[in-house]
């Protein structure tokens, strides 16, 4: 019998240079390369680790499962990157959790919205963003133009 404590996850914030954040982002990367074929070069390049500074991780039974980051896009603008949920971690709510964990560090640092950018082919995720809060609002670059790109803003702290 699992206890209570066994099914909240441990939400810990960090940095990109976390190794667990690491491993979870190659599978992402590998998730993207099957799911987007040819087009994850365009998108790779906007994916890189080295503007990241702001990391949290789900961890359950000791294990890092679901992961999400941000960076600062503009004024008062952070931008939501890297969003994951290993297979095994999948239908437990650890990706909302994620979510709101940055949301709440955004609003910490005084982020007054947040903006992200996902595929048209990912619609677990679209859907995610929009039951918290995100709306589809126009492709801003360097996604202007790109079919294949969805993206979303949410106000922070309404």
């Amino acid at each position: 019998m699992q206890t209570t404590a066994s099914l909240l996850p441990a939400l810990i914030r960090t940095d990109a240079g976390n190794t667990d954040f690491r491993a979870l982002v190659a599978l992402l990367d590998a998730d993207l390369a099957v799911r987007n074929g040819a087009e994850q070069q365009f998108y790779g390049q906007f994916n890189g680790l080295a503007p990241i500074r702001h990391v949290v991780l789900a961890v359950l039974d000791g294990r890092a499962l679901a992961c999400g980051a941000f960076k600062e896009f503009g004024p008062g603008v952070a931008e939501i990157k890297r969003m994951f949920t290993h297979p095994d971690g999948r239908r437990r709510g650890l990706a909302a959790a994620v979510l709101a964990e940055l949301e709440t560090w955004c609003c910490e640092l005084g982020y007054t919205a947040c903006v992200l950018e996902t595929g048209v082919r990912h619609e677990e995720a679209i859907a995610l963003y929009q039951k918290t809060g995100y709306t589809i609002i126009p492709n801003y670059p360097p996604y202007t133009g790109v079919d294949g790109s969805v993206c979303l803003r949410k106000v922070l702290g309404v």
